[in-house]
């Protein structure tokens, strides 16, 4: 079996189990750095890759599989015990009186009809284990209902404090900062068979358990779908917001998000259609605003304006001035050309620090 997997394969495997579950972005990224391949654009050779690894891991009863978180919608990969087998879901690490109190956690939450995926620390604490009787005895035993067992009687509020730390050290449980508790990413990829054989109702879409999920608001509609098939479902251009099954009207907004990556989808083909007469357009209003930029002032304009027109007076003048010393040969007709010269001069001078 070893021998079919290089060592690569085995960088995966055993990070999964000593790292517990994997984001699919923290896997895509260790197996890009193993094969220098993209996952993203070389699907078939990742997904050739978890093949390889499940052949093997299928003859120790164990699986590389992936799930979705449903309070993130994220993905994540993790190795995972095959055998439906109550006890060996937790393996030996846990008693008998542990697994049945993660067991009634679990029933109650996913027992909520309004599908909040939640229970409080404080319920879980409170719950009672004589429902769990069935994990200590042989559940197709004939005859009355069996008696409680000690163990599960006299399994104190610390012990399950002590259990209940363990399950979320361990991801099968998830304890959020307010008290609230949540299933860990370990069981939703441990007890897939375990949804489906206990009947807890599952998403429309996809067919997965909706532990956490957005139920019809018509009571007499079972219908649940999660937030994010949701959204895959109602993006969809011509789709009803309606519930699939009834009719009835189902509230749901867009995420923000969402909008703007669809407006920032929309912009780059609005621009693209851009006619020649715009790109005109667009250039003459750049010349206009150059304009008012040098010259914002009106009354500026205007003075440039005189002192052009006084430049045309001055250059008659000498030319008349030119035509006189000409005539005459008088030395001041020079000297008022020279002193006519150096108002030019100065004058030109002031009109470039306007």
């Amino acid at each position: 079996m070893s021998s079919a997997l290089s060592w690569r394969h085995h960088v995966v495997i055993q990070s999964l189990l000593c790292r517990g579950p994997l984001s699919d972005k923290d896997l895509h990224a260790m197996f890009e750095d193993l094969t220098k391949k993209n996952p993203g654009t070389e699907r078939q050779l990742f997904d050739g890759f978890i093949l390889k690894i499940n052949k093997a891991l299928s003859f120790a009863n164990f699986e590389l599989r992936a799930c979705i978180d449903q309070y993130d919608g994220q993905v994540y990969y993790g190795v995972v015990n095959t055998v439906s087998d109550e006890h060996s879901k937790l393996g030996t690490k846990y008693s008998v009186p542990q697994i049945a109190f993660y067991k009634a956690i679990i029933e109650a939450i996913v027992q909520d009809a309004f599908a909040n995926g939640v229970i409080s620390s404080i319920h879980a604490l409170n719950l009672s284990l004589d429902g769990q009787v069935t994990i200590m005895t042989d559940p197709q035993s004939q005859g009355d209902q069996p008696d409680v067992p000690s163990a599960l009687k006299n399994f104190s509020l610390s012990q399950k404090e002590k259990t209940l730390h363990e399950l979320v050290q361990d991801q099968w449980l998830n304890l959020t900062t307010d008290g609230v508790i949540k299933l860990g990413l370990k069981s939703f990829l441990d007890l897939r068979s375990w949804f489906r054989n206990n009947d807890v109702p599952s998403c429309h879409v996809c067919n997965e358990a909706g532990i956490k999920a957005e139920v019809c608001q018509n009571e007499n509609c079972t219908v649940r779908i999660h937030q994010y098939c949701l959204k895959q479902l109602f993006l969809q251009r011509k789709v009803a917001k309606v519930c699939p099954s009834c009719g009835t009207s189902w509230p749901y907004t867009v995420p923000k998000e969402e909008a703007l990556q669809r407006e920032e989808d929309i912009e780059p083909r609005q621009s693209q259609r851009m006619t020649r007469s715009d790109r005109k357009r667009q250039s003459a209003n750049r010349v206009v605003v150059d304009d008012k930029v040098g010259c914002s002032n009106q009354d500026e304009l205007n003075e440039n304006r005189e002192i052009q027109n006084d430049n045309v007076l001055i250059r008659k003048r000498r030319r008349g001035h030119q035509t006189d010393e000409a005539e005459t040969g008088e030395p001041g007709a020079s000297q008022s050309s020279a002193a006519i010269l150096g108002l030019r001069r100065v004058t030109r001078n002031s009109a470039r620090l306007i």
